[in-house]
């Protein structure tokens, strides 16, 4: 099984995803903060970022301009899509559902890349959805020229970071479950007036999720298998990995697997292929951004197979000799949202195919 999504922002490493914590002073919008979760819906609500700065919404955002199109297509789940007025990064034709498609093509295309500074300012938002990982300024990575948060103010705009993926790389400990994307789906619906389509989305993503546990859960850890996510798109010189900050970390975790590079601090990290057949893993997923349809996927999955069967450094591996491939692309395994629940559950099944149906 194949998840399949487009490259939503560049590189992965620049686009990560969130956690919002909705919270307020009193009236109908207060929230248990600790917990993450609104009590009750109304406003004002509250949210908080990865710096402890606090955002009040006395109503429901009219006018959103989002990053990129993973933040779209979360909106356009929560059914909060026809309140987008621009995105950044937008998603290549017929990488979302048909549904979320056709909508999406509807949304303004501030940028194919970085909205400029002086667009977003002016683009008459009165809310920015930010999914990248710099916090505070997009300048960090090349990202180009960011505005401050006086400027934000100043034109109106209120600006909230998905933290789940904006604030990944500086969390205390590893990710290892999908409790960040949780709590960022049920904030983003109490901002934006959609908590039971929310809840919807939370619901759906805990019961496949739960069914893997499950379904896994009489395998030690120690037995399961280990696992590599080859970045092919990130370049074959010199391996990009995904490590125990990355989302990617909790997906093959809940998956029944055990990351091979769960032991490197942060999101990303730059290794050598010594490094990779020193873990020799049991399986590899072939990790391919989208490509625009099934066919130019396959193709591209193809590639990456016969790279690592091709290269002297990796045909030695035990999950290339044994050809222990999974073809799950890497939007949906690298970045924050709904589709990570799927993503588990399509490299669960072939991981365990006995246990999981």
């Amino acid at each position: 099984m194949r998840v399949r999504v487009r490259v939503w922002g560049g590189t992965a490493a620049l686009v990560l995803g969130g956690l919002l914590t909705a919270g307020c002073g009193g009236g109908k919008g207060t929230a248990d903060e600790s917990a993450g979760k609104p009590v009750s819906g109304g406003y004002p609500v509250s949210v908080t970022d990865c710096t402890g700065a606090r955002t009040t919404f006395s109503a429901a955002p009219k006018r959103i301009v989002t990053s990129n199109a993973s933040a779209l297509e979360l909106l356009l789940r929560l059914g909060a899509g026809d309140r987008v007025i621009g995105t950044g990064f937008p998603p290549g034709k017929g990488t979302l559902p048909r549904d979320l498609d056709a909508k999406a093509r509807k949304v303004e295309v501030l940028s194919e890349s970085v909205i400029p500074k002086e667009k977003l300012l002016g683009s008459g938002a009165d809310l920015y959805l930010d999914t990248f990982a710099s916090m505070g300024s997009m300048g960090g990575g090349g990202m180009g020229d960011a505005p401050t948060e006086e400027e934000f103010q100043a034109a109106g705009i209120k600006h909230i970071h998905l933290k789940s993926t904006a604030c990944a790389a500086g969390s205390e400990g590893p990710v290892t479950d999908l409790s960040t994307v949780e709590a960022d789906i049920t904030s983003l619906g109490a901002v934006t007036g959609t908590s039971a389509k929310a809840e919807e989305l939370v619901a759906g993503m805990r019961q496949k999720v739960d069914a893997v546990r499950k379904a896994v859960r009489g395998t030690a850890k120690s037995a399961r298998p280990t696992y590599f996510f080859f970045d092919y798109d990130a370049g074959t010189k010199q391996p990009t990995v995904t490590c125990n900050r990355q989302i990617a970390n909790a997906v093959i975790t809940l998956a029944g697997a055990r990351n091979v590079f769960a032991d490197c601090d942060g999101d990303f990290k730059q290794v050598g292929w010594e490094d990779v057949i020193a873990r020799n893993p049991d399986w590899i997923q072939l990790g391919v951004r989208d490509r625009g349809s099934d066919a130019a996927d396959e193709k591209a999955f193809d590639e990456a197979e016969r790279w690592l069967k091709s290269n002297a450094a990796t045909k030695g591996l035990k999950a290339v000799k044994e050809g222990h491939f999974v073809r799950v692309g890497s939007e949906r395994t690298t970045i924050a949202g709904v589709g990570n629940a799927d993503t588990v559950e399509a490299i669960a099944r072939t991981l365990h195919p006995g246990k999981v149906r």
